[in-house]
């Protein structure tokens, strides 16, 4: 059986630590935590489960999870937030996997949830590398979003880490490191350049960050985040006003793999708000018709690849007098979400039509 290494950074996590740390008690075969300047509780309770080493922080998440993953001595370093949860379901794969794993494997793949719907089911995932094995040279890379190279042999599993924030965080951290970087006179490239953009735009600041995304979008980068950056140009094209500009740069994700539901389902609210349904239900079946890209690492929307689509083909049908065609997309919606407040607001709407 293969054995793992927790490796954890944390700083302040009081309120969310123990609740990771029970779930990961289940799986670890230690745990190990680096501590990065706590002043709560966080010590004493990482100390309940494991082992906790201090590290000064120097605004560079990968030498602190580096610092953490020298400290393990199993066949596999895995990594957690503190505010991640590993569902009873998911620890009991994590047991099978490790039952199962074949020692030549170099990185297993878990997919990471960042929103989920009242079922507990992923709206908003990603796969990212989960386990390394220890002593292959596996190492983190960049002060922020960070990440590891995968290498060798790959294993995607169908574990869910989910990822459940009890507080807002630091909002400015991100940003405030990339910044500094720039000051030093670091020159941001690659990965680096599209998380700026994309830290830009989450602080608003539109025009600055339609500025870096173009300037990553000219260069050579990984192709689902060269997708992302045209979806995250459109948000700040669409912030601004600048329709015309934001419907082009979805339509530019095209020209980098085949379409994805978030790219087809907002050209069909471009369409819908001109009024121009036949367009707008065009591009909403195209998001149906769309396949999550799932393995290939890129961020998943699951609900523009069924219930958003759905949804707002209820609404064009309804509107082009299709009243039967309408429902049947109703359904759909419904059977997916029954109890979103949307869904119930078309069921009295149909409900009074006496469909």
């Amino acid at each position: 059986m293969a054995t793992v290494s927790l490796c954890m950074i944390v700083k302040n996590e009081e309120p969310v630590l123990e609740r990771c740390l029970m779930c990961a008690k289940t799986f670890a075969d230690e745990i190990i935590i680096v501590d990065t300047g706590s002043t709560d509780r966080t010590r004493q309770i990482g100390e309940k489960y494991g082992r906790v080493y201090d590290f000064v922080w120097t605004d560079d998440f990968s030498a602190a999870r580096n610092e953490s993953f020298s400290r393990a001595s199993m066949d596999y370093c895995m990594w957690l937030d503190a505010d991640d949860v590993v569902t009873e379901e998911n620890q009991e794969k994590i047991l099978e996997l490790k039952r199962s794993l074949s020692l030549d494997t170099d990185v297993v793949m878990m997919k990471y949830a960042v929103s989920e719907d009242e079922k507990g089911k992923p709206l908003f995932s990603y796969f990212r590398e989960r386990m390394v094995r220890n002593g292959r040279g596996f190492l983190w890379e960049g002060r922020v979003h960070e990440a590891i190279v995968p290498g060798g042999k790959v294993v995607y599993s169908d574990i869910v880490i989910s990822h459940r924030k009890m507080t807002p965080g630091d909002k400015e951290r991100n940003l405030r490191i990339y910044e500094k970087m720039l000051q030093e006179g670091q020159i941001l490239k690659g990965r680096n350049l599209f998380y700026y953009g994309r830290e830009l735009m989450a602080h608003e600041r539109y025009q600055d960050a339609i500025r870096i995304m173009e300037a990553f979008l000219n260069e050579e980068g990984w192709v689902e985040n060269q997708i992302e950056a045209c979806l995250n140009l459109a948000i700040c094209f669409g912030a601004l006003g600048q329709e015309e500009d934001r419907v082009k740069a979805l339509f530019r994700s095209f020209l980098y793999d085949a379409p994805r539901g978030e790219a087809c389902f907002e050209i069909g609210q471009y369409f819908q708000r001109q009024e121009k349904w036949r367009q707008a239900v065009f591009w909403y079946e195209t998001a149906l018709r769309a396949k999550p890209q799932a393995e290939s690492g890129g961020f998943v929307r699951s609900d523009y690849y069924g219930y958003l689509p759905e949804m707002n083909l209820c609404v064009c049908y309804d509107r082009m007098g299709e009243r039967e065609r309408a429902y049947e997309y109703h359904l759909k919606a419904k059977e997916r979400r029954p109890e979103a407040k949307e869904v119930k607001w078309n069921e009295e709407y149909f409900r009074k039509l006496r469909l």
